[in-house]
């Protein structure tokens, strides 16, 4: 399975280390091109490759973490996405206010969807602050707590594998609507750093 990031900020950068700590080969993009990864490569190692956004977008599971004004924008020109699985790792709020973003009672993996249509959208990694991301998810004597929901139940196994490779525990909140329950600002789980035991 091939994977990708899309997004070289906080949450990008901190998925891409997870990722290359565990030898998991995947590819990084931003919308400044390849050649402005060289640094954030170099320091993750031959597991990483920087590539373009459409290079990118052709992974069988691509992470999305791109702040959100700018997100529709992003993947508006990628695709055809054919079933393959996108991560939404994205909160709907404005930067710098940090004040939710109007989705019309919708759950921002819904308006994910419908910018990247064909995708199997899956909301993960989005709930904790990209520190404890970057951290190592054994903590207290548990496993740090990543929440998974979608409506494709085989594409959140695929990530809830995966994240359950990268050391944590998966819990799976149900469907997209459950999904606004890790959203920040305002979800109930949002930001929480949750440990599982046993």
């Amino acid at each position: 399975m091939s994977i990708s990031i899309i997004g070289a900020g906080a949450i990008g950068s901190a998925i891409a280390r997870k990722l290359a700590r565990h030898g998991i080969d995947a590819t990084i993009a931003n919308s400044r091109g390849p050649q402005s990864l060289q640094d954030l490569v170099k320091e993750l190692g031959p597991h990483i490759k920087a590539v373009s956004l459409q290079e990118a977008s052709q992974a069988d599971l691509v992470f999305v973490a791109v702040n959100w004004d700018r997100l529709e924008g992003a993947l508006k020109d990628l695709g055809p996405w054919n079933g393959r699985i996108l991560v939404d790792a994205n909160n709907a709020v404005e930067v710098p206010s940090y004040q939710a973003v109007d989705l019309g009672g919708r759950a921002s993996s819904r308006a994910v969807a419908e910018w990247a249509p064909g995708a199997r959208v899956v909301k993960a990694f989005n709930h904790l602050v990209a520190p404890l991301l970057d951290a190592d998810p054994e903590a207290e004597g548990g496993r740090r707590v990543l929440f998974v929901s979608g409506e494709d139940a085989a594409a959140k196994k695929t990530v809830s594998d995966l994240a359950e490779r990268l050391g944590f525990a998966t819990v799976d909140l149900g469907g997209e609507s459950e999904g606004r329950l890790v959203q920040f600002p305002g979800g109930p789980l949002a930001i929480l750093n949750l440990v599982k035991f046993g």
